[in-house]
Order: structure tokens, then sequence, then C-alpha cells
């Protein structure tokens, strides 16, 4: 029992140190023997659990999406209206966007380049389900615009990043009354 903690607890440094330098100083400025050091690892163990660097950033992609679709469909339940639904989904994912910077920002490089692998893209959306059956739902009650996915997640859910960025350099504070105005430009951008 003690050693799979101990197993765990190295795999876990190994990612927490992944998130850390690709966050600071970018992809390609990680390499193993930096993640390895900084993990406090000898730089061998990093095989011991990922194949590859790429096996490590997409296992670190993976493992924060995970913990980002958990915090976004804490409470959301199916059978909520779609307003409602989305808005709790709004809600919390502007939470942990704005709260889990260092996750939020790691999840933004990801889709904004081509640091993962198309497949675990792929698979990274399928923690998103419960959003996109939300917006199938609304397209099929004539409530929400019948624009692809992409498209509604483009104006309601990426702004939350543009947020983000400028909170984190100090030029805007998204207190709760800009929360509440953000999240009625989000509905207004895709209600019919």
């Amino acid at each position: 029992m003690e050693k799979k903690e101990k197993i765990t607890d190295k795999k876990t440094a190994l990612l927490d140190a992944t998130l850390n330098l690709v966050n600071n100083h970018g992809f390609h400025k990680a390499p193993m023997s930096k993640i390895a050091k900084l993990a406090g690892v000898a730089p061998a163990t990093i095989y011991l659990y990922f194949e590859n660097k790429q096996d490590l950033i997409n296992s670190l992609y993976l493992t924060v999406k995970a913990s980002f679709s958990e915090h976004a469909f804490k409470g959301y339940e199916d059978g909520l209206p779609v307003k409602k639904g989305f808005e709790i989904i709004w809600y919390n994912i502007a939470d942990y966007k704005l709260n889990k910077i260092d996750e939020a920002t790691f999840l933004s490089q990801c889709d904004n380049t081509p640091i993962i692998d198309e497949a675990v893209a792929e698979e990274g959306l399928k923690h998103l389900q419960p959003l996109l059956d939300l917006w199938e739902k609304g397209r099929k009650e004539e409530i929400v615009k019948p624009l692809s996915n992409y498209i509604l997640y483009a104006y309601t859910v990426y702004p939350l990043s543009f947020l983000l960025a400028i909170q984190e350099k100090n030029y805007y504070k998204l207190n709760d009354e800009m929360r509440q105005k953000a999240f009625q430009s989000a509905w207004d951008a895709i209600k019919i």
C-alpha cells in the first residue's frame, strides 16, 4: 500500500512539474531533465510512468481535462432547462478558469497549439459531452442557435480564457457583476 502511494506521488510530482514548466517556459523549453529535477526524481524515473515526453504531455492533458470537467459539471443535472443548465456549467467553468489558473493556462495552450496528439484531443472532447448534449437539446428545442459546437464554444467558453489572461495581467478584475454580464453576453450569443 505504501509503495503505491509513493508511485502515485512520483507520477503526480512529474505531472505537476510538467505543468509548471510548460506554463512558464513552453513545451520546447521543458526538457525531461528539467521536469525530473523539478519533480525531485531521477530522469530515468520518468520512463517508468511515461513512454516519452509526448506521452507525459498527453497524460497531463487528460488529467487536467478530467479535473476541469469534474469541476464544470458540479451541480449540473440532465433534466434542467437549457438556460439554467448552461448557467451552472458556465459559472463552474468561469470559476475553474479564474481560480485554477495553472490548469486553465495549460488547457488554453493545448487548445491553441499542437502540443497534444489529435487522438488525445478527441478523447479530451469526451469530457465536455454533457455540455455538448445540452447544446443539442437546446438546438432541438429551438432555444440555441443551430451552430456547430465549435462556434458555440468559441462564443461562450473561449472568451473566459481571454478574461483570465487580462485578469492575470491586472488589466481587469472579473467581479461578480462582471461575471453576470459576461454570462449574459455568452447566453445572448447563442440563444435564438
